[in-house]
């Protein structure tokens, strides 16, 4: 039976719930396990068929130690079905919405050299209720300067979550 590593590494909860929902279609033909990327740190990931990797951005960057995990296993990675998402906010606008036109995304696979067998890129949440003061003001003005939304008592869910389910389809397929 394959078995699927759904590795997250989330700021706020957002890319975990994405990556639970990517599990959904494989819990049929799979075992499938999703952990942090500070747990997976642990694993041997060469006990996996499937190695699917989510992050998010957060003030415009991924996470260090994501790259340090990239380096560290890329000839793993690559010997296996792997494959990477990225969420952020950019992505809410069509233009930015694919792994050929988000600058995040672009940037990731430049600096990680990693060559995943399929990437995807899915707009995030700004959830300023639930944000420290420092983060809600720093991403009210990201908001203003990028045209998105700044009223700091509401929630914003910009995924499109049949795209997150057509990505997870495309890679049930690799199974």
């Amino acid at each position: 039976m394959p078995e699927t590593l759904i590795i997250y590494s989330s700021t706020n909860g957002h890319t975990k719930n994405i990556c639970e929902r990517l599990a959904n279609f494989f819990n049929n033909t799979n075992t499938t396990k999703i952990i942090s990327l500070l747990e997976a740190t642990k694993f041997d990931l060469t006990k996996f068929n499937q190695i699917v990797i989510g992050a998010s951005i957060r003030y415009g960057k991924h996470s260090k130690d994501l790259y340090q995990f990239i380096n560290s296993n890329k000839d793993i990675l690559e010997q296996k079905n792997s494959f990477f998402f990225s969420v952020n906010v950019v992505a809410r606008k069509p233009e930015k919405n694919t792994p050929n036109t988000n600058p995040y995304v672009k940037k990731f696979l430049k600096i990680s050299k990693w060559k995943p067998k399929k990437i995807g890129v899915f707009a995030g949440k700004v959830d300023y209720p639930n944000y420290g003061f420092f983060d809600k003001y720093a991403i009210k003005l990201i908001m203003f300067l990028t045209n998105g939304p700044t009223d700091t008592s509401q929630s914003y869910e910009f995924t499109d979550w049949s795209k997150v389910d057509n990505f997870a389809r495309e890679l049930d397929i690799n199974s």
